[in-house]
């Protein structure tokens, strides 16, 4: 730390606002609790005396905090601040912490105990953390199984320096939030303005040139190889350099069901499209580029394809169970790496090469074919297939540098096939538990507040959603998004699985599914229109092209939009 000029009468909460500044942090996502009265008035106080801190933003509900984080750091691959409400309100937000270490965004969670019960000296916390916020061992040891890195804070003094390593370690590969817990009675303490020093961009770790040229010699030397990725679009600059690497191997890409996040464009001749099945057997080559669980079931091993793996942390820690049957590991920086194959891409083979270029365009036609068929036959379905709500997403982004963000569960296939997203960070699909989705999106478009963001959730995923708050965040703020329910009336995942499970049960011969039927909702466009917003319930294929141009078209001029589709199916 480096000492600067003594502020009498500055504490704690100063200390927090000081250090979010100095790691870089746009923003503070607070759901509001009773500890973060000296974070407020250190903010009011700047705001009156003209000094720069981290823009605020005072949310209703956890998961709108925690999400809202989510989406922004998606893009921005940044840390940001989040504050939470003792132990309770970690618990509350735990989902969406989650969802965040799956999702590889880096942020710094906070919340608080008491460490006096109004016993020591000092102002009293109050009498609601002896009775019921405490918890035994700390929330520090709560939130352990859920995040990269979680502690305490001990003292003022170390305060600020523990919020700037929380971050690094954060940003730091595989990315993910790190939590600290920050007593109530160090938030109230004097601080003598020692500050945290800024922190910068990490280091780029690279493969060596040693380890990267047997690779390309291993690629030179396949016939058909495939190239599997999950995550590569997450890094900055992955996108862009899968492009480059697929196109100067002429390998093609296949993004499986797995898949989180864009990374690579879905119109392009050499996307495989999402099933890995057709290559298990046939690949002499896999190379699995930021794939957590390219296998399912885990012991589903290729035939005869020798795997490289391509990853700067290929084991991830906060899986439980993970295969990958790696023959080699690059585990360097994966943009790099894939720029320094595709240098490497010299003296093939140019019979094999037409080969395997003429045999994935024949794939890539047939797949296209086989969209604009299934289009066709949904256009002509009675009602509304979700097909056609892809379809027409699809056509009403076309040009406009859309994002969309997917809590679809039933319908993340068609979703994926059929809108295909082509750019850079223009796909993200919600991790971890079902209940984040407009959240996500509303970080997002705090990202991207030019570009238009597109929700598409499914009728079970919206209630689980917190809605109110969500909508609240959405109009304090500004943040107009399009929200597309796919409502089948049913949480058809479940439903599936049960039939899966009992083919011939009980409930099969009876028609008693339980735990499945959402008739009983009311629409739920309906919510939005206390907010003011526009809303539409479409039942019809005639009325929803023109729906989603008008929802879309009041997005544009500033207010969130909800287009209710009922769907076929």
């Amino acid at each position: 730390m480096t000492d600067s000029n003594n502020r009498p009468g500055v504490d704690g909460g100063d200390a927090v606002v000081s250090a979010f500044k100095a790691v870089g942090a746009d923003y503070i996502f607070c759901s509001s609790g009773s500890e973060w009265a000296p974070v407020w008035e250190s903010l009011a106080r700047r705001h009156r005396d003209g000094e720069p801190a981290p823009e605020y933003l005072d949310l209703t509900h956890e998961t709108v905090a925690v999400g809202m984080a989510t989406g922004y750091g998606l893009v921005e691959r940044r840390p940001q601040g989040v504050l939470l409400h003792a132990a309770p309100g970690l618990l509350q937000g735990s989902m969406a912490v989650h969802g965040a270490l799956l999702a590889g965004v880096p942020m710094v969670v906070t919340s608080s105990e008491s460490t006096t019960y109004g016993d020591g000296p000092g102002q009293d916390p109050g009498g609601q953390w002896y009775r019921n916020l405490s918890i035994v061992g700390g929330p520090h040891h709560v939130a352990q199984p859920f995040t990269k890195w979680s502690n305490e804070a001990a003292g003022i003094h170390t305060l600020p320096t523990m919020i700037t390593r929380a971050a690094e370690l954060a940003w730091r590969a595989p990315a993910g939030p790190a939590y600290l817990n920050v007593p109530l009675e160090i938030l109230l303490e004097e601080w003598d303005g020692r500050e945290a020093k800024p922190i910068v961009q990490p280091g780029s770790m690279h493969s060596s040139p040693e380890e990267v040229d047997p690779v390309a010699a291993m690629i030179r030397e396949a016939k058909n190889p495939v190239i599997v990725t999950e995550t590569a679009g997450r890094e900055a600059g992955g996108f862009e350099a899968l492009v480059t690497f697929a196109e100067a191997w002429n390998i093609p890409v296949v993004e499986p069901d797995s898949a989180v996040c864009g990374n690579f464009p879905r119109t392009h001749p050499l996307h495989a499209g999402n099933d890995i099945g057709p290559w298990m057997d046939e690949a002499d080559l896999i190379l699995l580029v930021n794939c957590r669980a390219p296998f399912y079931p885990p012991s589903r091993r290729p035939a005869k394809a020798k795997i490289v793996v391509i990853d700067q942390v290929p084991q991830r820690p906060h899986i439980v169970y993970q295969v990958l049957f790696a023959d080699v590991y690059l585990e360097g920086n994966v943009a790099n790496t894939l720029r320094q194959l595709a240098k490497r891409a010299k003296d093939l083979d140019e019979e094999t090469v037409t080969a395997r270029r003429a045999a994935q365009e024949e794939r890539h036609a047939a797949e296209q074919a086989a969209i604009a068929a299934a289009e066709a036959k949904a256009a002509q379905s009675e009602g509304v297939d979700p097909v056609l709500v892809a379809a027409n997403l699809r056509k009403l982004l076309a040009g406009s540098g859309g994002v969309v963000v997917d809590e679809t569960i039933t319908h993340s296939r068609v979703v994926k096939r059929h809108v295909q997203t082509a750019d850079p960070d223009s796909y993200f699909y919600v991790q971890g538990g079902l209940g984040q989705g407009i959240a996500v999106a509303l970080g997002v478009k705090l990202a991207v507040k030019q570009r238009p963001v597109v929700l598409t959730i499914g009728d079970g995923a919206f209630t689980y959603n917190p809605v109110i708050p969500s909508y609240d965040a959405a109009k304090a703020y500004d943040l107009p998004v399009l929200i597309v329910v796919f409502n089948n009336r049913v949480y058809k995942s479940m439903n599936l699985n049960h039939r899966r499970f009992y083919p011939e049960g009980a409930a099969a011969d009876t028609g008693e599914w339980l735990g499945t039927d959402l008739h009983r909702l009311p629409r739920l466009a309906g919510f939005a229109e206390p907010f003011g917003m526009h809303t539409e319930t479409v039942d019809t294929a005639d009325a929803l092209a023109p729906a989603l141009e008008r929802a879309l078209k009041a997005v544009a001029d500033g207010t969130t939009a909800v287009v209710d589709v009922l769907v076929t199916r």
